[in-house]
């Protein structure tokens, strides 16, 4: 790492990329060979100032801030044809989400994702990945259906679990209703979102349930235990230090025998057989970097299609904060590609 860099303000994580590079100069964070991006860097920053280590405000206001930062951060959400809530029926009683196209229902039948957001279980909602959901909906040509499941510590594990497992399997048997094509129906999310698909996929192979598709799972936590290099390395990441994923688990378990659990800790399945293509992304300054990482070489190992891509300077979240991280655009393209590749060969 370079000289030290003053705070950052919100003006100065909007900057431009010149702006950036003279901004902060030689100070840039560095992590073996990997050189943060600027940009993300200026955001890292700034996230430092809004932040109280150690400290986690009533769920209301945790919340709130995950709002507020993606307000702030991303770009806004381009316009669609058709966006519109429904309800999924559950034995828990029911589950909103969101449904997004870029054509109307008489336009024919489309190939549909399940989209699991992120927030560790806790935070996130239909609000803080909506601009995320219609960009994949307009540049994929799919339909994409955001769930928002029942968050901890509210509803504890495994809630959230059985909230998208249900979720998914609607569209299977009631795909039709809503337009969407129950025989092409792939499964996403990001961070705790991304867990949620991988376990997913486990849990349909492990009932004879048809897969998914595919999975697209975007920096997903994949094992509870936490002892990788890179947790090691970014115990004290802007966004998802050692403290606060500690915290967000004691939220979302029941105690610390639930790490165990297949449908917690997806990479401690013994076989990973019959699971569906995945695409894998993640930034090299993430804390779960090699969560990501391990889990694609485990999908490699028993014959799964699988394609990881490593953005080396990128932080967490980085797809979710794209009027700060242009970068974040890009992979959100990249996933798109995905989504409109594995349709169209299925």
């Amino acid at each position: 790492m370079g000289a030290l860099i003053p705070k950052v303000n919100l003006e100065q994580a909007l900057m431009d990329e010149s702006q950036a590079r003279e901004f902060l100069g030689a100070s840039r964070f560095r992590l073996g060979q990997r050189v943060m991006d600027r940009k993300a860097q200026l955001v890292a920053e700034f996230i430092k100032t809004i932040r109280v280590p150690g400290y986690f405000p009533p769920l209301i206001e945790l919340r709130q801030q995950l709002a507020r930062a993606v307000q702030m951060l991303d770009e806004p959400a381009p316009t669609l044809a058709r966006k519109e809530d429904l309800i999924i029926p559950a034995q828990s009683g029911a589950i909103p989400a969101r449904l997004y196209a870029s054509s109307l229902p008489e336009s024919g039948a489309l190939p549909v994702l399940a989209y699991f957001h992120g927030g560790g279980w806790v935070q996130g909602d239909l609000e803080t990945h909506d601009s995320l959901c219609m960009r994949l909906a307009l540049w994929s040509g799919a339909m994409v259906m955001a769930v928002d499941y029942r968050l901890a510590p509210e509803h504890k594990f495994p809630a959230a679990v059985d909230d998208c497992c249900t979720a998914y399997q609607w569209l299977r048997t009631h795909g039709g209703e809503i337009g969407a094509d129950p025989t092409r129906v792939g499964v996403a999310g990001d961070s705790a979102g991304g867990n949620l698909a991988a376990v997913v996929c486990q849990q349909m192979v492990g009932i004879g349930v048809e897969i998914p598709t595919f999975q697209i799972l975007l920096y997903p936590a994949t094992n509870m235990v936490f002892d990788t290099l890179s947790h090691t390395e970014r115990a004290q990441d802007e966004f998802i230090p050692r403290e606060r994923l500690d915290w967000y688990l004691q939220q979302y378990l029941n105690g610390d025998e639930d790490k165990e659990d297949l449908r917690v800790s997806p990479l401690r399945a013994e076989t990973l057989l019959g699971q569906p293509p995945a695409l894998i992304i993640f930034g090299g300054f993430d804390p779960l970097r090699d969560d990501g990482r391990l889990y694609g070489e485990r999908l490699n190992s028993f014959g799964v299609d699988v394609t990881v891509h490593e953005y080396p300077g990128q932080i967490h979240a980085f797809l979710s904060l794209t009027k700060a991280i242009p970068q974040g655009m890009q992979a959100t393209r990249e996933v798109a590609d995905y989504i409109k590749r594995q349709f169209a060969q299925n």
